[in-house]
């Protein structure tokens, strides 16, 4: 079978679509990824993926969006897909209205939070909630991260058939590893003793950077970690001023480390991960952390609660506030032995339910490949 496995950016397909790209080929299927062009696409294709570049636009201006959908549906028609796997909720919207107006004989989409969701003003979430009352009628498979995404699909008519396969990732690449917590805390000047707090995220407002940031400063005894940067299609207020605030107060205590491939190292090296977002569908750095032995803090909203058992394998803490973050984080600070705790129960939950061969498998199950 041909399919095709289309994201909106390529930080998109890198991180998010590529294992099933992998598990599809495997099973002895043609995938073609179909992007936006980007830096990190060197990936898929030094490993032999064909990765076809359109114009994804990632706003809701319709000039743009009509370049998409006919690129889209022109490349559909000429390559002849068997199958088009759309995610993310405006390109996977433009996938699959581009499928069917190509003729394309099968249609899925994974659904990785859905855009009606968000924070935002009525009408941004009406327009969402219509775009996946267009769409839905349209897909044959109907797939999201999260199970509340695939219980409020089905109960809001959007795919009656919804099924949520979660989200999951390589234990072989993220586990404790001594040995890069030994190297990667003395290269960043991390003591044994001192409590290294992570976050991994693109830095926009809705990852809950500035509460972060604030909550990090009443947490004296802790280092904060940023890895990540703002990729050139994010839109919002610039979070300049925020960095920047942070950098005067927490001095050494902050290290901006931008964007890596080492993410798995800097996790071991770490010793609390947090992710206070406003939004999520089901987040990768969570599990990546979990299968690391991070204890994880994060908000209490869709996806984040269907990981982190609140004082289990973690804290859950309302979203948008600074305060319950900063008690939760300067908790773990102050507590090694409830640090190690938490992160081996979440350890052990994450290898439970979380890892990429069975989240692969059971998405190429039902997608029939």
């Amino acid at each position: 079978m041909k399919l095709a496995q289309v994201a909106n950016v390529d930080f998109s397909l890198r991180h998010f679509l590529l294992p099933l790209m992998r598990g599809a080929r495997a099973r002895g299927h043609e995938v073609v990824g179909v992007c936006a062009e980007g830096p990190l696409l060197d990936v898929p294709r030094r490993e032999g993926f064909r990765v076809e570049a359109v114009p994804m636009a990632r706003s809701l201006d319709p000039r743009a969006q009509w370049a998409c959908f006919t690129a889209l549906r022109d490349l559909f028609r000429a390559e002849r897909f068997d199958l088009v796997h759309g995610h993310m909720p405006i390109a996977g919207f433009m996938a699959r209205v581009a499928a069917r107006a190509a003729g394309v004989p099968r249609v899925a989409y994974t659904g990785h939070g859905f855009l009606f969701r968000q924070p935002g003003p009525v009408w941004r979430k009406a327009l969402g909630l219509g775009v996946e009352w267009v769409a839905g009628p349209l897909t044959h498979s109907f797939l999201t991260v999260s199970e509340e995404d695939a219980a409020l699909a089905r109960t809001l008519w959007i795919h009656r058939r919804a099924v949520a396969v979660g989200n999951g990732r390589d234990p072989a690449l993220f586990h404790p590893d001594g040995a890069a917590r030994a190297a990667l805390r003395a290269e960043l000047g991390a003591g044994e003793g001192d409590c290294v707090v992570v976050g991994v995220s693109r830095l926009v407002r809705h990852k809950g950077w500035p509460e972060f940031l604030a909550a990090m400063e009443r947490v004296p005894g802790a280092t904060l970690w940023v890895v990540g940067e703002r990729l050139p299609t994010d839109y919002g207020e610039s979070l300049g001023p925020y960095f920047e605030r942070a950098a005067r107060v927490l001095g050494g205590r902050l290290r901006m480390l931008g964007y890596r491939h080492d993410v798995a190292r800097l996790l071991a090296a770490a010793d609390v991960f947090c992710l206070p977002s406003h939004f999520e569908g089901l987040p990768m750095s969570i599990i990546e952390a979990m299968l690391c032995g991070l204890p994880v803090v994060a908000t209490d909203i869709p996806g984040p609660r269907e990981q982190v058992v609140d004082g289990e394998t973690g804290f859950l803490i309302p979203p948008m506030q600074s305060g319950p973050l900063a008690d939760a984080l300067a908790r773990l600070a102050a507590d090694a032995a409830l640090r190690q705790r938490m992160g081996q129960a979440g350890l052990e939950r994450a290898l439970d339910r979380f890892t990429e061969e069975k989240v692969v498998g059971r998405t190429l199950d039902l997608l029939g490949l």
